[in-house]
């Protein structure tokens, strides 16, 4: 094999990795669309709602007005519409709230 061709496949795994990254997403009740190091997700409202995202879940816990509850990595957090929280590393921050869905962006602070 060509040192070219080493080079090439050595560098294959790299390219992939943010590929596999966005690809670990899913979740119950929830539509999540990931980068690298953020998540947006929208958490369908009156059930039970959870998202797999960047190695962690997250789960709509409640909404009480403009507050939306979750936990986020096992650390529960309250975050105002338009406003974000910390949550075990994470920024959380509320994009909207609707009669039928939250949308939720998630990003990771490393």
């Amino acid at each position: 094999m060509t040192s070219s061709v080493r080079r090439k496949l050595a560098v294959l795994p790299l390219l992939l990795l943010p590929l596999g990254a966005v690809a670990a997403c899913g979740g119950e009740n929830s539509k999540t669309d990931c980068g690298v190091n953020s998540c947006t997700v929208t958490f369908d409202r009156g059930v039970d709602a959870n998202a797999s995202i960047l190695g962690v879940k997250a789960e709509l816990v409640g909404v009480q007005g403009q507050n939306v509850t979750l936990k986020v990595a096992g650390q529960t957090v309250t975050v105002p519409v338009g406003d974000n929280e910390q949550a075990d590393g994470f920024n959380v921050s509320v994009q909207s709230v609707t009669k039928d869905n939250v949308v939720v962006k998630i990003s990771n602070n490393g």
